[in-house]
């Protein structure tokens, strides 16, 4: 499994989710109102129907979310949020880019460039990393939840570009636009998934073993705690039994 999405997935069946509900809740607000700015009709507006889902998949109360739309269509005032990017490089050399949404630009920057200080990391220029990642939508699905034949034939009919097979699970790769489409096709079959999410996938990955995994991970975990890091992607490696070792660890 990559290891962005494996990362992810093992922070879920951690219950990050439950524990940081507040937080989630922070982020999907800030997504939402976004993408509200393009109009109001999560059918005639795709992200902002895909930023509805995710609301109704954490339970977002229905008031809740229907305020966050309306500030995002003016209806409501709210704070203005900028959306923006930052590149930097890991423990390793591993590349990372960060989805930004702040209020402050400067001091999102500021605070962002500490942590990568900190955490064995630096800033880079725009476009130093960026050109390493592909926007694509990604499922992952744990194996034991579909036998692979199915899955194939099931997602690639829909419109998935691929599928990986890893150790643990199965991740279906999809262009952003046939992303809704391959989601449906499985929740249809009644397929459990793990991790369904528009995402940047790394052309090539950085291998990681013990020290610098662990330094890895726990600046993932310092970007992901940040409240403008709406999403935090990079390019390592991490053998399975690492990764598990360094989450047990990490409690």
């Amino acid at each position: 499994m990559g290891g962005h999405s494996h990362w992810a997935t093992i922070k879920r069946h951690k219950g990050a989710q439950d524990v940081k509900r507040g937080k989630i809740f922070t982020r999907i607000i800030r997504e939402v109102t976004i993408a509200a700015r393009s109009g109001g009709d999560p059918d005639a507006n795709p992200r902002l129907r895909l930023a509805v889902a995710k609301a109704k998949e954490a339970n977002m109360p229905g008031d809740t979310l229907k305020k966050a739309i309306q500030r995002g269509t003016g209806e409501l005032p709210g704070v203005t949020y900028e959306e923006f990017s930052l590149e930097g490089y890991g423990p390793g050399g591993t590349a990372l880019l960060l989805e930004i949404t702040s209020d402050n630009r400067n001091r999102t920057v500021a605070e962002i460039r500490s942590l990568l200080t900190k955490n064995h990391g630096n800033m880079a220029e725009a476009g130093a990393v960026a050109w390493q990642f592909h926007k694509k939508g990604l499922v992952a699905i744990e194996k034991g939840k579909v036998d692979e034949d199915t899955l194939l034939s099931l997602a690639l009919d829909a419109g998935a570009e691929d599928v990986k097979v890893g150790t643990k699970s199965f991740e279906v790769i999809t262009s952003p636009h046939d992303f809704e489409a391959v989601k449906k096709a499985l929740v249809d079959a009644k397929i459990e998934t793990v991790l369904a999410e528009i995402t940047y996938i790394p052309q090539n990955t950085v291998r990681l073993e013990e020290k610098p995994a662990e330094q890895m991970l726990k600046l993932m975990e310092i970007m992901d705690e940040h409240d403008d890091v709406q999403k935090v992607h990079a390019n390592f490696d991490i053998p399975d039994e690492v990764m598990e070792k360094v989450a047990v660890a990490a409690g």
